[in-house]
């Protein structure tokens, strides 16, 4: 153990030691049954006490989701040290565990993280958009995920639960004014139907206004936020040995798409800057500030090469829908034996265009950016008793997803645009793949004693993808002119000139005209070992070598040759873990702690590929051998009654050992990279992370309640190199960047969160003043390089208001 981690561990033990003598006067001096309610999870598919499961699990109550409003995907991340939020320029979200995520924005592509909710999988993240609503609990799983839960999961899980149907009727709601004209609305109601059969229908719904104004045009806004979500559950106990549980559930968003910050600017062709892209101003400082385009004249409307006064809009702007359904079947074959069948239906629709670079001109903009995910997943398992000695789950699963993305990417103001490349301002892509995904399953758990129990699981996986890509133009975009020149110029065989629809990718003979076709197939074993160990009834040891992997990835992507369409190939990450659980002082005091070292192979990761013309293009590349360990603890205190104090922080060091062989190893400026010798860090892995929280509520029943809480992370890289790579030197006066130092390093931040309320007796009404990021701390949730330029997405300010929330029983 280094010095950090072994100083990470000891401060945490001693603010539990500094403590404990106060929680110990709190508590009965007489043996008593505690009056803290165990948390249940279902992390190893069974309902367990949180501390008697040998792994390292987050949970958020429903209590805490509600009085911190834990409603988005960022509010998830910022409540759970290790676990970061990285919002993208398509708008597709992204999680890095630990060090372990994927940074790829395309749709279609499966996370490193996965999510479920109730157990049934959300396989691709922009699912997993709008479910944190009438919640039981949240559960993130850290580690590699590869035998229970194995969809693709090398950095963990975060799994839903959703608050289940009662037997007794019950409703409630509540409903939120804040900053930015916001109104959130949220209500369920649940019961029975009929003697064996109960339901509940929860829906909630969130508008906020814009929240983002243009640096250039004052009076345009942005960052409107819109949508409506519902879950509809049904819970049958079918005959004595059969239930049934129904959930169908879906949403609709028509937010905008957040608007980038501008800030560094080094186009490929300097000579051929437009004045409408070099007098461009930068955006930094303000999370509210930014720039995109509104309405941009096409300058190829009319006839090829015409100019006319024709506006095309590409003001950032997004609908998408999804629904999913699911069924559960629990049929008891013997008194101590289950089968368990999952059953799950999930489709996907988008509608979208965003802004590249955050700047007026057209320089780097989806017109367009299309979707449609669908997926089929079946699970099949048998499971005994859980009082057994020998606790096993064996069985399998079988997914089948297709995806679909068109994207329209326009550049009439690039630097590209020029006469030498034809004009070229309009690239097309259509990318379709079909999955499917076949798995067999075993988890093993035997207690040898009452204190010592030895676990074992094991996955085998197989997986095809067939991918087909297809970069096309339009009639005035010129780029099947371009590449039916370069076809033949470079090609090797003759060939028949492309139109416009062509696909115009050069192949492996450098000739255009057939689109890029490919099937990966993979197959791999996961697995995990591990022992527990009862020290007492309230103290567990544990240990557990596990590996996961994710399975490989096509890019969604215009391209200008084969190399930049190929796959990236499936990672692993092989866990070595040890950690402890420990109830103290009649659980007034929760401590836990662990310490990993992660081998990391192959990791998938979004690169650069400097192409002759164009400069440097985006593609999808492995890096060889990396590695990550660290350390975290988290800790619990109730000194006096109505008083919480809880805290966790996690210390990570990734470093990559191994880098990528030409032709991709150039960094995200195109500069030619040894990236291990150099011994990078790994994106979006901050050293240190960490949340703390005070939480006081009167003694009793109902009575006023005040709570503050605080998210911290350290610096962090946007990018592979971020700490030390340098934005070009200015040979020219267009090749400049804002006054922010390096800028593919993401400055360290914390922000703080506070809520101060009241709650009638028995629940029956709540108010809450609330505050999120109450000092409106400016700080970059992401860094987005685009082809002559680079921009940040800002974390949202200031945001507060009122709840009002009401229970009938």
């Amino acid at each position: 153990m280094n010095a950090a981690k072994a100083l990470l561990l000891s401060g945490v033990a001693g603010l539990v030691m500094g403590t404990a003598a106060q929680a110990q006067e709190a508590q009965d001096s007489t043996a008593q049954p505690s009056q803290y309610a165990d948390i249940i999870v279902t992390a190893n598919k069974r309902q367990e006490n949180i501390n008697k499961v040998g792994l390292t699990i987050t949970a958020l109550s429903a209590e805490q989701l509600q009085d911190r409003k834990i409603v988005s995907l960022s509010d998830v991340a910022s409540a759970v040290p290790g676990l970061t939020f990285t919002p993208s320029v398509t708008n597709t979200p992204i999680f890095t565990l630990r060090g372990v995520g994927f940074n790829e924005s395309s749709l279609g592509v499966y996370p490193a993280v996965s999510v479920y909710i109730d157990q049934a999988p959300l396989p691709f993240p922009v699912m997993a958009s709008h479910a944190a609503f009438d919640l039981e609990r949240i559960e993130v799983l850290k580690g590699p995920q590869g035998t229970l839960f194995g969809q693709n999961a090398t950095g963990g899980a975060i799994n839903y639960i959703a608050a289940k149907p009662t037997d007794t009727f019950e409703a409630g709601g509540d409903i939120t004014y804040g900053r930015f004209n916001q109104i959130d609305g949220n209500a369920y109601v649940s019961g029975p139907l009929t003697e064996n059969l109960n339901g509940r229908i929860a829906m909630t719904a969130h508008h906020l206004n814009d929240w983002q104004y243009s640096l250039t045009r004052p009076t345009d806004t942005n960052g409107s936020q819109d949508y409506i979500a519902g879950r509809i559950l049904l819970d049958w106990q079918a005959s004595e040995r059969l239930k049934l549980a129904f959930n169908l559930n879906g949403s609709r968003d028509t937010s905008d798409p957040q608007a980038i910050q501008y800030v560094a600017m080094s186009p490929t062709d300097f000579t051929n800057v437009k004045p409408i892209y070099a007098n461009q101003p930068f955006a930094f400082g303000n999370a509210r500030v930014a720039d995109w385009t509104h309405f941009s004249v096409d300058p190829y409307g009319g006839p090829a090469g015409t100019p006319t006064d024709e506006l095309a809009d590409f003001s950032p702007k997004s609908k998408r829908t999804f629904i999913q359904a699911s069924v559960r079947a629990d049929y008891d074959l013997t008194d101590d034996m289950t089968l368990t069948s999952i059953t799950t239906y999930d489709h996907f629709k988008q509608n979208q265009r965003t802004d590249g670079e955050g700047v007026v001109a057209v320089g780097f903009d989806l017109q367009k950016s299309d979707g449609k995910l669908t997926s089929f997943n079946q699970e099949l398992r048998i499971a005994n008793a859980s009082t057994s000695a020998l606790r096993y789950i064996i069985g399998g699963n079988y997914e089948r997803s297709t995806t679909s993305e068109l994207q329209h990417l326009r550049y009439y103001d690039n630097d590209t645009n020029n006469a030498g490349l034809m004009f070229i301002n309009f690239s097309g892509d259509l990318m379709k793949q079909k999955i499917t995904n076949y798995a067999a399953f075993g988890n093993l758990e035997f207690d040898i004693s009452s204190q010592l129990t030895l676990k074992g699981g094991i996955r085998y996986t197989q997986s095809k993808n067939k991918a087909y890509n297809c970069g096309f133009t339009d009639a005035n975009g010129y780029v099947n002119d371009l590449f039916n020149f370069l076809g033949g110029l470079l090609g090797t065989v003759p060939f028949t000139p492309i139109g416009p629809e062509g696909c115009y990718t050069l192949n492996d003979n450098n000739v255009p005209g057939e689109p890029f076709r490919k099937t990966l197939k993979e197959d791999n074993v996961s697995w995990r070992v591990g022992v527990d160990y009862k020290v007492t009834d309230t103290t567990l040891l544990y240990a557990n070598v596990s590996r996961g992997y994710k399975a490989g990835s096509f890019p969604a992507l215009a391209a200008s040759g084969y190399v930049g369409l190929q796959p990236v190939v499936q990672e692993s990450v092989t866990a070595y873990e040890a950690g402890l659980k420990a109830q103290l002082f009649d659980r007034a005091v929760q401590f836990n702690a662990a310490g990993f070292y992660y081998d990391y192979r192959n990791k998938q990761i979004r690169g650069k590929l400097l192409d002759p013309l164009f400069g440097v293009l985006d593609i999808l590349i492995n890096i060889p051998k990396s590695r990550i360990y660290g350390g975290e603890a988290d800790v619990t205190i109730r000194p006096a009654a109505g008083l919480t104090l809880s805290g966790g922080v996690t210390y990570l060091n990734s470093k990559l050992q191994k880098g990528p062989v030409s032709p991709r190893d150039y960094n995200i400026i195109g500069e030619v990279n040894d990236f291990g010798a150099f011994g990078d860090a790994l994106p979006y892995t901050p050293e240190w992370s960490g949340t703390a929280s005070i939480d006081y509520r009167a003694p009793g029943d109902g009575g006023p309640f005040v709570g503050v809480s605080t998210n911290f992370r350290s610096s962090q890289d946007a990018a592979l190199g971020g700490s030390r790579i340098v934005w070009p030197d200015n040979p020219a006066e267009f090749r400049k960047q804002a006054p922010i130092g390096l800028v593919y390093k993401i400055p360290g931040y914390a922000t703080v969160d506070a809520r101060l309320g009241y709650e009638a007796p028995g629940g029956a009404w709540k108010v809450m003043l609330w505050g999120k990021n109450v000092f409106n701390k400016y700080y970059i949730a992401a860094v987005v390089p685009a082809s002559a330029s680079a921009g940040r997405l800002a974390g949202m300010p200031a945001t507060y208001g009122v709840t009002m929330s009401f229970k009938i029983k």
